[in-house]
C-alpha cells in the first residue's frame, strides 16, 4: 500500500516540480547550449531499483568521458573536470532537475537510497546492496542529505579514494535507516530538509528531526 501511495506522490511532486520550475530549468538548457561542450543533458548508467541498471538524467556539468579522467567516479572540490556553468548548477543542486524525467517513467522516487554507478553500488556488501534497492533510488535521501558536500569531505585527503570507500559503511547504516523508517512523514521532512540545506548549508537539523539516526563518525568533526 505504501508503494502505491508513494507512486501517486512521485507524480503529484513531479508534476508540481515541473511546472514550479521550469523558468530555472529553461534557463540552465539556454545557458549549457550556449557555455562549454554545449551539452545540455548527461545520461549515466545506475543502480536502481532492485539493483537493476538504468540510465540517469541530469544536466551536463562535466568535460564529456570525465568517469575515464582523473579521480574517475569521485568528483573533488573545485574539480578541473567541472564547466564554468557546471559549477554553479552541482553548487545548488539544480543539476539533479531532470532527474524528474526518471520519476515520471517510475525509475526512481522523489525521496530514497543514492542511485549509485555499479563501481561504487560494488563497494556494499552484495547482502547490503541488495536490502537497500528494494526501495527505487531517489532525486533525494537521507544518504543525499548527509552527504551533500560529499565533494569538501573527500577532498580534504591526500588519499580521496580511501576516503571515498572509508564512507561507505556509514552510507549502508543511513540507507538501511532508511529502509526500516520509510513513511511518508519521512519523506517530506527529508524534502524539506533538503531545501533547508540549500540556504543554510552545513546545518545538522537532520539529526534532531531523526534522533534515532546512526551517530555520525569522525569524519565529520
Amino acid at each position: 500500500m505504501y508503494r502505491i501511495v508513494k507512486r501517486i506522490f512521485d507524480l503529484f511532486i513531479s508534476l508540481l516540480a515541473l511546472i514550479v520550475l521550469s523558468p530555472i530549468l529553461i534557463i540552465s538548457i539556454i545557458f549549457l547550449a550556449l557555455t562549454g561542450e554545449r551539452e545540455i543533458f548527461y545520461l549515466q548508467k545506475r543502480v536502481g531499483y532492485k539493483s537493476k541498471p538504468f540510465f540517469i538524467w541530469k544536466f551536463a556539468t562535466m568535460l564529456k568521458n570525465s568517469p575515464n579522467i582523473g579521480t574517475g567516479e569521485i568528483t573533488l572540490r573545485k574539480d578541473p573536470r567541472v564547466t564554468n556553468v557546471g559549477m554553479i548548477l552541482r553548487k545548488t543542486k539544480i543539476n539533479e532537475l531532470p532527474q524528474i524525467i526518471n520519476v515520471l517513467k517510475g525509475e526512481m522516487s522523489i525521496v530514497g537510497p543514492r542511485p549509485l554507478m555499479e563501481v561504487s553500488y560494488n563497494l556494499y556488501e552484495p547482502e547490503i546492496g541488495q536490502k537497500i534497492y528494494t526501495s527505487s533510488p531517489g532525486i533525494t535521501g537521507i544518504s543525499s542529505l548527509i552527504f551533500r558536500d560529499e565533494e569538501k569531505i573527500v577532498s580534504q585527503s591526500a588519499n580521496p579514494r580511501e576516503v571515498y570507500v572509508k564512507i561507505f559503511p556509514y552510507k549502508a547504516s543511513l540507507e538501511l535507516w532508511y529502509k526500516e523508517n520509510a513513511s511518508l512523514y519521512v519523506d517530506c521532512m527529508i524534502i524539506f530538509l533538503t531545501a533547508y540545506s540549500l540556504f543554510f548549508p552545513g546545518n545538522t537539523m537532520v539529526y534532531k528531526l531523526f534522533k534515532t539516526l546512526p551517530q555520525r563518525p569522525d569524519f565529520f568533526a
